[in-house]
């Protein structure tokens, strides 16, 4: 897929930009694989709000993936390649050959009529998923589990893949996109080939209209605002943060503090942090 640009007929068209969709062959989704999903705007339980600036937005069905794949040796032929409002990458429609329908995170460079399918037998190409045990090293992989059995995690994005770097004591070694290199049990099954829509990155949203259709509403900074409303806010005229540090609306550390758990459970696994240390 490429970026679809317009002409300036505005100031906001001069700077915005599209994923051109002609390469997707069905709008319609498919309404047995669709759910009902309700907008919090991000509020908790208890009516508070826990994630500030969301709320409003075009509304949305959530599109069932399979992340875990599991008709294992049975052969799926590709449907359509869709468009999901709730994902950066493209789905794909299969239908298996009992007939059952189901949606897929689609590969880069898969096209309509293609077979794909899950099992430690199955071929080496875009689509098909195995146990990282028997992928071989140097492999790129994407929709990858952390866990065997409870589905992909890791590498769902669009443009997105990991490498298998290397297989040993019932552990593979995965380079992320985000140069973290990570151990994951060998038995995690994970799809070859790269996530679909890598021209993702490039769609320039160009105006504040696109942005409240996906549900965020205006951001303010805080230096802009009173003393009461915010640590950053007061002073004549353009006046520095006033602290050691920029601050969180509360008070709290902000930009750049770590707020990893010191002691994460998963830190074993972890060979290399993304920030080479």
């Amino acid at each position: 897929m490429s970026i679809k640009s317009y002409k300036p007929t505005t100031a906001s068209r001069r700077n915005m930009s599209v994923t051109d969709y002609s390469g997707l062959t069905k709008k319609a989704p498919e309404k047995s694989l669709l759910d009902s999903q309700s907008h919090q705007s991000g509020r908790n339980s208890y009516g508070r709000i826990t994630v500030r600036h969301r709320g409003g937005g075009n509304r949305q069905k959530y599109r069932i993936i399979d992340f875990k794949r599991q008709k294992v040796d049975m052969p799926a032929t590709v449907q359509a390649l869709e468009y999901d409002p709730n994902r950066s990458a493209f789905i794909a429609l299969i239908q298996y050959e009992d007939g059952e329908k189901s949606y897929i995170i689609a590969p880069n460079g898969l096209k309509v009529g293609d077979k794909v399918v899950a099992g430690a037998s199955s071929d080496i190409k875009p689509g098909n998923a195995l146990p990282l045990a028997n992928i071989p090293s140097g492999t790129f992989v994407h929709n990858v589990e952390l866990y065997p059995g409870k589905g992909a995690q890791m590498a769902r994005s669009a443009g997105i893949m990991a490498q298998l770097m290397a297989k040993e004591n019932g552990m593979a070694l995965l380079r992320l996109p985000s140069g973290e290199l990570r151990n994951v049990p060998d038995a995690c099954m994970a799809t070859i080939g790269q996530v679909s829509n890598i021209d993702h990155e490039n769609v320039k949203i160009g105006k504040a209209g696109r942005t409240r259709h996906m549900g965020w509403r205006p951001t303010v900074r805080g230096s802009v605002m009173n003393p009461n409303d915010h640590p950053h806010g007061g002073g004549e005229g353009k006046a520095p943060v006033g602290h050691p540090g920029p601050m969180t609306p509360w008070g709290k550390p902000a930009l750049g503090l770590k707020t990893r758990k010191p002691h994460n459970r998963s830190d074993k696994f972890i060979v290399k942090r993304r920030n080479g240390k």
